[in-house]
């Protein structure tokens, strides 16, 4: 989707589209803090502790219980606002029958991005070895919007932003929505129909 105001899109050195400071949504996908309300949410701090060193917004952090439906619905939210250029995820990228993030974010993409889980499981075997197969982190476009699905620990969100998504998000988001600059010829009803 096109970002809310065009004053934020450039280009870097390299002549490529960029959107700085980028505006974020973050959802926190864990059944056990969704059913206690447990304001205690690591991997979501993390995330947007990366992202706001770097002088980016984060505009909507949620919560939502391991659900296919929670969390494709709460993405799909977010990635409908005109005010949210990047959606993080943090939850749910195991193998257990109740890690559903993968499967719930991809089926609304509209473009995967394989470079990005591919990447991540390479600097994830840097630090925890084989364990890092288990990992189903994945990204994609989703209503021309940059979405990242991570693991829930913090040494993951830190190394998935810190080291991939935070760097290159800003060029994700301005090639995602290169086709909408300076157009105002799509509304959100455009994107909310399914």
């Amino acid at each position: 989707m096109a970002t809310e105001d065009d004053d934020r899109r450039s280009t870097d050195h390299h002549g490529h589209d960029v959107i700085d400071p980028l505006y974020v949504g973050i959802v926190t996908v864990s059944s056990s803090r969704a059913a206690a309300e447990d304001p205690d949410d690591p991997g979501g701090d993390t995330v947007q502790e990366c992202f706001e060193a770097e002088s980016h917004e984060v505009r909507e952090r949620l919560l939502v219980r391991d659900d296919y439906s929670s969390i494709r619905t709460a993405v799909r939210g977010l990635v409908a606002r005109r005010n949210i250029d990047v959606v993080v995820t943090t939850g749910g990228t195991g193998v257990t029958a109740d890690d559903v993030s993968p499967e719930a974010t991809s089926s609304l993409f509209e473009r995967d991005l394989p470079g990005f889980g591919e990447l991540f499981r390479s600097l994830s075997w840097d630090e925890i070895g084989t364990r890092a197969m288990a990992s189903r982190a994945t990204a994609g476009i989703a209503v021309d919007t940059p979405v990242f699905c991570l693991p829930g620990s913090t040494g993951a969100c830190r190394t998935a932003c810190e080291e991939l998504i935070v760097p290159e998000a800003p060029h994700l988001a301005g090639l995602a929505t290169r086709h909408h600059a300076g157009s105002n010829d799509h509304t959100l009803a455009d994107y909310e129909e399914e």
